[in-house]
């Protein structure tokens, strides 16, 4: 066990005040922006009180609570500070210079949140009908993660399944870019050989984009399944091997010198092109 997860259950249900970048627990949170140390204490931060009280609301575990002096007495901080020590967690009031350095901004949020991360089991996946997931092959820039998973809440579709080596969800900037919807959007993980087995039992559709698509995406037929719209990474596309295995490859057109979307803009569009259909099916009901 590591000095972050030691030095939790000594100090729980405690407020304590920090003004000292050298204290151990500051420490201990500013290690978060490494994946290995989120990794080995299965949690991560999110800054702003919206997204602090989001979680909460969710049920989200929060471990440490982290305010700015500035923003102590207001209500909604006082709210979410009382039930973060109502909970076990340790909460800490903090000079404006330490919420700084956690976040590695000159003007931060004043509320930062260290929360248990959450996954979804791949096999504890059971699509219904009328459902969308989005499932993304080695997907590597933060950004585009975010901001897809933003995407997937703004939709309605019910989660994102991360598959081969991907950018992690729980970083600082992901979690930046989702705004908040990380706490609502189911995620799993999987090899994709796991995903292949999983396509073979899970009852689904597999619509996914490639540079050999020969189906316009508005054509594809996104009602008879749950569907998962499967997406490429970012330099190198999708792999033969997952290609091969969708039941349809789409392409949407474009016209202009760009040869291609950014890969959140275009996993926006296929999204909501199946979502319309599936909406749109169930309003004719």
């Amino acid at each position: 066990m590591n000095e972050f997860q030691e030095r939790g259950p000594r100090r729980v249900g405690q407020v304590k005040e920090v003004t000292s970048l050298a204290n151990p627990v500051i420490k201990d949170i500013k290690a978060l922006t490494s994946k290995k140390t989120r990794e080995e204490t299965g949690t991560f931060m999110a800054e702003g009180l919206k997204l602090v009280i989001d979680a909460l609301e969710l049920g989200w575990t929060i471990r440490t609570l982290v305010y700015a002096k500035a923003a102590k007495g207001k209500p909604l901080v006082e709210q979410v500070a009382a039930k973060t020590v109502a909970s076990g967690g340790l909460v800490l009031e903090v000079s404006e210079k330490v919420i700084s350095s956690i976040t590695r901004r000159d003007n931060p949020q004043m509320v930062v949140g260290i929360f248990d991360q959450r996954w979804t089991t791949l096999r504890d996946i059971h699509p219904k009908p009328g459902e969308t997931w989005v499932a993304l092959d080695r997907v590597r820039d933060p950004g585009n993660l975010g901001t897809i998973i933003r995407t997937v809440d703004a939709a309605g579709a019910s989660g994102v399944i991360l598959v081969g080596e991907a950018t992690d969800p729980f970083s600082l900037e992901t979690v930046r870019a989702t705004m908040g919807s990380v706490f609502a959007v189911p995620v799993a993980k999987a090899t994709a050989e796991e995903f292949l087995a999983w396509k073979k039992g899970a009852g689904v559709s597999v619509v996914a984009t490639h540079l050999a698509g020969a189906v316009d995406y508005r054509t594809i037929d996104y009602k008879k399944k749950p569907v998962v719209i499967l997406m490429g990474n970012e330099q190198s596309g999708l792999p033969d091997m997952l290609a091969k295995e969708a039941d349809a490859l789409a392409r949407i057109p474009q016209s202009g010198r760009a040869d291609s979307l950014n890969l959140a803009v275009a996993t926006a569009v296929m999204l909501f092109e199946a979502r319309r259909h599936i909406l749109t099916l169930s309003e004719t009901r």
